[in-house]
Parts: structure tokens; C-alpha cells; sequence
């Protein structure tokens, strides 16, 4: 038997006996799978689970998501973060309604067609779907394949993924494709950790170059990230008489498009966080308001950028608020506020306003 023969054979051996229990994994439904990983994307088994099962339970066949209105959609999606993947679900069920009869392409040529599906999910779906023998990376993966061959290149370096993938590609088991993608990103998940790698009980150690050679604290090398830029955002919470508050609809095209907001933006250079408030109603609203209390003020880090949000109690001055930058705007009570789909950030702020309800 060859080397590569040994380390597809233990790969499978080692799933079998070791593979985590995970609801995507007991059923041969296309579409559950599907849906799994695209919740998998950029997110942690531990977290997706719970939404996985809330989001199945609402939207148990392809059918009923691609009826579904999309802040259905949005609000089942709600705090799993990267919401663009939620948008092209939807968009990518209408399609399979429409052009497929409901059913998941089975090809890798078609299938990667579809809205938000690219060359990892697309092989992850058809392999473990419809037992295709398309290799899946990842992160996980990567870190196996770098320490097992001793590659020692920036694992943030396009060349590296490639030489990643050309490796995966002919170790993977053309019986039991399913098996071995999911066994190797299981092996990583929980053997092969990037630190601390558990080697003694790992399958694939035998002809490691990293163990032998003593190299899994420094295999795979990822270059230092830039560090990421931090913005001021203000917020302005204007509340009526009656009331109600004012929420506005983020344009599709945007980030966090299609979830509801507090309006505000950007601190800029030289105003106080109090004048952004205002300026940043004036300019989206068309009004001006007096932002005269700090209502709260928190933290947040996305992929790319943190920032630290300032909401603020605001008094309408003048004008009637229109939706200049946002799809729509509406006035709400609080109590209403839980209906609607928002970003973690402005979530914070809706549950802080309900208790605030609450107490009064």
C-alpha cells in the first residue's frame, strides 16, 4: 500500500470511529446539507447548530425558503452574522424552485452557479450530498496537509491554497468522497488544533513531516494580519410623543444590507460624537434633531474593522424624516422591536430599549 494510500485509508478508518454527531450529518437530504454549509462558512460548529435546527424548522424544504419573504429570512438568520450569505440563500433557493424543480444541482459545473456558492461549498455539497470526489479545503484542512507535507509557505499565499488543493485532490477517496472531506476537516477540528495538536492520537502522524521534524508550533505559517482599523459610529435613537422610535431598512447593496437600523454613521475628524448624531440625521433623514443623551455605548469587531457604537436619545427639531439613504423607515413601538431582523450591534441597543420598556 502506498503512503498516500495509507493516509486515505486511516482518514476513513479514523472518521468512523471518531465522527461528532451533527444533525447536517444525519440526514441525505441535499438541501440540509446545503443549508449547513453555507451556515459553516466563517463559523464554528457550536455556533451554527442551534440556527441550523431553528432555521430548518422554519424553512424544512427548498420550497417554503424560496417562498418566504425575505425578512423572514433575515430575522431566522439573525445574530449568525455575515448576512450576505442569508440574502444569497434566499436568492439561490428562487433559483432552484425556479430553473431546477426544486432540486439541488448535482454537477460541480452547475451547482457553483447558484448565488453565494463558490468552489469549497460547491465540492463540500457535492461530495457529501451526492458522492462526487471533490476535494474540499479549509482551514482546517490546510493546517493537516501543510504539517503532514512540511509545506512551509504563507498559508495566506493564493500559490500555497493551490499546492493545498493539488495535494487533497489526489489523496481523496473516489468510494467514500463524503467520508474522507469530512474526516479530514474532523481531524483538524479536533486533533490537528492549530495549537497544542493532539499527534499521539492522530492517524495521519506516522509520515507527518511537522511531528517528526518537530515544526507543528511554526506549520502552517500565516503571515501577521493588518491590523484592523477602528471607527467611532454614532447612532441616534429619535423617539415620539407616542412613543415610537425610528428604524430604517440598510440598502441591499450594502454590508449588513437588508437587516433594520438606528440611522447614524462615521465619526468624523474634528466633530464631537454628538454632532456626528446629528449630522449623520440630517444627512440620511432630512431632519434635524437634538442628540442630548447618551443612551449607551458598546463595542464590536467584524471581519475587517471594530468599532465602537455611541446611540443617542434624540428630540426631532424639524422636518419630517424620509428615507434618503436607507430602503425605508418606519416609526415603531419598542415593543415591536424584536420583530424585525437587526445587526448584533443595533440588537444590543433594541433588547437594552425593551428592558428599559419593561422597567417603566
Amino acid at each position: 500500500m502506498s503512503s498516500d494510500n495509507r493516509f486515505t485509508e486511516a482518514v476513513l478508518d479514523w472518521y468512523a470511529e471518531h465522527k461528532r454527531p451533527m444533525p447536517w450529518r444525519e440526514t441525505n437530504d441535499p438541501y440540509k446539507i446545503w443549508i449547513s454549509e453555507i451556515m459553516l462558512q466563517q463559523t464554528r460548529v457550536d455556533q451554527a447548530w442551534p440556527y441550523f435546527e431553528r432555521f430548518i424548522g422554519e424553512f424544512p424544504t427548498v420550497f417554503d425558503l424560496a417562498k418566504a419573504e425575505q425578512q423572514q429570512v433575515m430575522k431566522a438568520w439573525e445574530g449568525l452574522g455575515y448576512y450576505s450569505r442569508a440574502r444569497s440563500l434566499h436568492a439561490a433557493a428562487k433559483m432552484i424552485v425556479d430553473d431546477f424543480g426544486g432540486k439541488l444541482p448535482v454537477d460541480y459545473d452547475e451547482i457553483i452557479k447558484l448565488k453565494g456558492i463558490g468552489p469549497y461549498t460547491a465540492a463540500a455539497i457535492t461530495s457529501i450530498a451526492f458522492g462526487k470526489p471533490n476535494a474540499v479545503v479549509d482551514g482546517n484542512v490546510i493546517r493537516v496537509i501543510t504539517r503532514y507535507f512540511g509545506i512551509e509557505d504563507d498559508v495566506r499565499s493564493t500559490r500555497t491554497t493551490k499546492q493545498v488543493q493539488l495535494h487533497v485532490d489526489g489523496l481523496i477517496s473516489t468510494d467514500r468522497p463524503a467520508d474522507f472531506n469530512q474526516g479530514l476537516m474532523e481531524i483538524g477540528s479536533t486533533v490537528c488544533k492549530p495549537t497544542n495538536p493532539d499527534c499521539l492520537s492522530c492517524p495521519i502522524s506516522f509520515n507527518c513531516v511537522a511531528n517528526k521534524s518537530a515544526k507543528t508550533d511554526t506549520i502552517p505559517y500565516k503571515s501577521p494580519a493588518k491590523k484592523k482599523p477602528h471607527k467611532h459610529i454614532g447612532v441616534g435613537i429619535i423617539e415620539r410623543e407616542d412613543g415610537k422610535v425610528l428604524i430604517a431598512l440598510r440598502p441591499e447593496n450594502v454590508m449588513l444590507g437588508g437587516l433594520w437600523e438606528f440611522p447614524g454613521g462615521k465619526q468624523e475628524e474634528g466633530e464631537s460624537i454628538q454632532q456626528t448624531v446629528e449630522r449623520e440625521l440630517r444627512e440620511e433623514l432630512g431632519v434635524e434633531v437634538n442628540a442630548y443623551e447618551e443612551f449607551m455605548k458598546l463595542k464590536h469587531v467584524y471581519s475587517h474593522f471594530s468599532i465602537t457604537m455611541h446611540a443617542y436619545l434624540c428630540r426631532l427639531v424639524s422636518g419630517k424624516p424620509s428615507a434618503k439613504s436607507s430602503q425605508e423607515i418606519r416609526w415603531v413601538d419598542i415593543s415591536e422591536l424584536e420583530q424585525f431582523p437587526f445587526p448584533k450591534a443595533n440588537k444590543k441597543l433594541t433588547e437594552k430599549l425593551m428592558e428599559r420598556e419593561n422597567d417603566e
